[in-house]
């Protein structure tokens, strides 16, 4: 019986791609390249190429980490560029490219009532930050509000992982294949528990507005970027 060879995906073909430029002599110029326009447009994240880097030359990891940050939040400022002047015209057709086009309400929802917060939450998880980068944009949120935020979520994405691969070396990246999400996620997880406490305590109505956000339309958002 013929077996039947399956052809890679289009989005697998660009991970291995992506994957294969870990051990290109300019590396980190690819490492940059990718951390740039992931945050804008590109679908593949750049932290599995830092993981094979920073295990390739643990004494690097984080000049690696450093490269990723910077280059990354660059490339947030272009999403957030095309989000403030191309949403109709760029934004709406690259959301749908990249299947985001329903994640999007919610997301200029919880940008518009929570700021800063959402970005220092959402950015440092596997979430998209190209949809808050263009988000961002489209709400015309508050630039220098948007950079720091970027910078921060970003750093600790990223420097987490090259600082762990610079103290412990090659070794680490097995607890990083097991426990790192857990670990982050109980750290989001407290932050966001945080906010909802305070937000109950002040008596704000922040989470009310958090549940109005979850059931966002584009309808309910409108497009006068209000």
């Amino acid at each position: 019986m013929t077996e039947i060879v399956r052809k890679p995906s289009f989005i697998q073909r660009l991970y291995n791609w992506t994957m294969e430029k870990s051990a290109h002599p300019h590396a980190e110029y690819w490492l940059a390249l990718v951390s740039f326009v992931e945050a804008s447009f590109f679908p593949i994240p750049p932290h599995p190429l830092l993981g094979l880097m920073c295990l390739a030359n643990p004494k690097k990891a984080v000049r690696y980490a450093i490269i990723c940050t910077f280059a990354s939040v660059a490339g947030g400022m272009l999403g957030y560029t095309i989000g403030y002047f191309l949403y109709e015209s760029v934004g709406l057709w690259l959301l749908g490219v990249l299947g985001l086009t329903d994640a999007f309400p919610p997301a200029a929802c919880y940008l518009r009532e929570f700021g800063a917060e959402i970005i220092l939450i959402k950015g440092a998880t596997p979430i998209p930050f190209k949809l808050l980068t263009i988000t961002a944009g489209f709400i015309h949120m508050n630039f220098w509000t948007f950079l720091w935020a970027s910078l921060a979520s970003r750093a600790f994405s990223f420097m987490l992982v090259g600082i762990l691969f610079r103290l412990f070396g090659a070794p680490i990246k097995a607890f990083i294949d097991k426990y790192l999400i857990w670990v982050t996620g109980a750290f989001l997880v407290a932050v966001v528990a945080g906010f909802v406490a305070i937000g109950a305590l002040s008596g704000d109505g922040k989470s009310k507005e958090a549940d109005k956000c979850s059931g966002a339309t584009l309808e309910s958002i409108g497009l006068d970027r209000a």
